[in-house]
């Protein structure tokens, strides 16, 4: 009988001892999990708190690795990597700042606005521990930090193909974190006011002018103006609008510049201001040509103006080419001149 009941006490001792560490788990866990959600509402109360003083947070690199990186995290992050100091000379960064600016004010006005979305900014000369940590070599670039997980490929927005504009940025966005934001830009008046003013000079024009108006039947005028619209279009001036490519792209590890895109989905605003010139020289070259072939004048300078035309259209036919084949890698035709970019 004694016997039994030792053994009886002893099985309700570790009965015991086990409803203990269950209890003690259980606890720990809670504790834990109660310490999770105290931090996470922390840094929420707390990012929430800056983004009512400014739409676009900026961080150093200790901010950064506290709300972008560690956990526990139940909001998504856009990070802006860029380099706006006068010393770095990024022009392109200070453009890519400026839509930046608005799509954030866009969020942040928004009746949608919540605590699951924040923008933030890290600039070089503030955080250069963070572009060292995540291997980043050039400015600006836009990634998104997703609530869970670690970014992926998608994550980092493509700047060079799509440019930089609010509306593609929101776009991405949209993609990524399934917010919507519509963008509000300010009031701009500067292209009313040139539209004012160049009427303005017409009407004037036109007045002072009002009782000899012949100039308006001038044919020559009239073709000048209509291809000065036909260069500014072919050349890509409306791409420019729509997607606001950058001027140029400045390697940061050899500080060459380039001002022809690689790639045949994108283009710079240098390079259409390129192709625009080749296209006028071209079309001179054809003017003279055609003059050449049609006037009557002296034969010796009719063969100069054929030589000078055919040269002008030879040597920038060619170059306008060898640009063609360096962004449609292998196509198969070749001219005078393009061994330049190839």
């Amino acid at each position: 009988m004694g016997k039994l009941s030792s053994t009886v006490m002893a099985y309700s001792m570790r009965a015991t001892l086990q409803h203990l560490l269950i209890l003690t788990l259980c606890l720990q866990i809670g504790g834990g999990q109660k310490k999770k959600e105290n931090l996470l509402s922390e840094k929420v109360e707390q990012m929430m708190e800056w983004s009512s003083r400014r739409s676009v947070i900026r961080m150093n690199g200790d901010k950064f690795r506290r709300f972008v990186k560690a956990p526990p995290r139940n909001y998504s992050v856009i990070v802006m990597f860029t380099a706006l100091q006068p010393q770095r000379q990024c022009s392109v960064c200070r453009q890519a700042n400026e839509e930046y600016q608005v799509l954030a004010n866009s969020w942040r006005y928004s009746s949608a606005f919540s605590n699951k979305l924040f923008f933030t900014i890290v600039d070089y000369d503030e955080g250069a521990d963070v572009f060292q940590q995540l291997n980043m070599n050039s400015a600006p670039t836009f990634m998104h930090f997703p609530a869970k997980g670690k970014p992926k490929r998608a994550d980092t927005f493509d700047l060079q193909r799509i440019g930089f504009a609010a509306e593609q940025l929101a776009k991405w966005i949209a993609d990524r974190t399934d917010v919507h934001i519509r963008v509000f830009r300010p009031p701009n008046y500067s292209g009313t006011i040139a539209l004012a003013l160049l009427v303005s000079l017409v009407g004037g024009l036109l007045y002072l002018r009002r009782n000899n108006l012949e100039f308006i039947y001038n044919k020559t005028g009239w073709a000048m103006a209509a291809l000065c619209v036909v260069f500014a279009m072919t050349s890509g001036q409306m791409w420019n609008h729509i997607r606001g490519p950058p001027y140029a792209h400045k390697n940061p590890q050899n500080g060459q510049v380039s001002y022809i895109h690689g790639s045949s989905q994108a283009q710079f605003v240098a390079e259409s201001h390129i192709i625009l010139l080749l296209n006028a020289a071209i079309t001179m070259g054809m003017v003279l040509l055609n003059e050449a072939a049609t006037s009557k004048g002296d034969v010796g300078k009719r063969r100069i103006i054929c030589l000078v035309g055919l040269g002008l259209v030879v040597f920038f036919f060619s170059f306008l080419l060898s640009i063609f084949r360096s962004k449609y890698h292998g196509y198969p035709y070749r001219y005078v001149l393009v061994s330049t970019l190839t």
